[in-house]
């Protein structure tokens, strides 16, 4: 049986990157959570952090995620933090083989510094804000079917290696 291919880890991983590359490889979509949820609300994820806060944001990440694991099987790039979510790990776990991509704390910071619109970091230290991110989901990124180092290896590497784990392990 063919399942989704899920990939976690920090903001800044390369998880929408490598997924885009994985989904050309396999043939099939990705499926952004941060986008769909972006487009239901009519607003960017740092103002939906602003007015409405994490937990509702949280909410509707586990909705979303819920929605596209429903669907057909596909790339699922959900942000970094929907591991947290009380059941929502447990919940997707049947349908998914999930793709670790290790980061360590500094190169989250600087890729995920770059882009500007990640609103757990707005205002901190960034990297000592992704050791504290880190820690915390560590346990749940460590339950991955698979796991890959990102630091080092270029998105179109990482995506190989996926799409070759994705046929011989989830059924593509």
């Amino acid at each position: 049986m063919k399942r989704h291919i899920l990939l976690m880890g920090l903001p800044g991983a390369g998880k929408t990157t490598v997924g885009k590359l994985l989904a050309e490889r396999l043939g099939t979509s990705l499926v952004d959570i941060d986008a769909l949820i972006v487009r239901r609300m009519q607003m960017p994820v740092t103002r939906i952090f602003g007015e409405f806060g994490e937990s509702k944001f949280r909410a509707l990440e586990v909705e979303a995620l819920t929605q596209a694991v429903a669907g057909p099987a596909t790339v699922i790039a959900p942000g970094g933090g929907w591991v947290v979510s009380p059941g929502a790990f447990e919940s997707v776990r049947p349908t998914c083989f999930m793709v670790y991509l290790r980061t360590m704390a500094l190169t989250a910071a600087r890729r995920a510094g770059a882009e500007a619109t990640r609103p757990l970091l707005v205002g901190e230290d960034p990297v000592e804000r992704m050791r504290q991110l880190l820690k915390e989901r560590e346990p749940y990124y460590a339950q991955a079917d698979a796991e890959l180092k990102a630091d080092v290896k270029p998105p179109a590497a990482l995506a190989d290696e996926i799409a070759i784990l994705a046929r011989e392990r989830a059924g593509w």
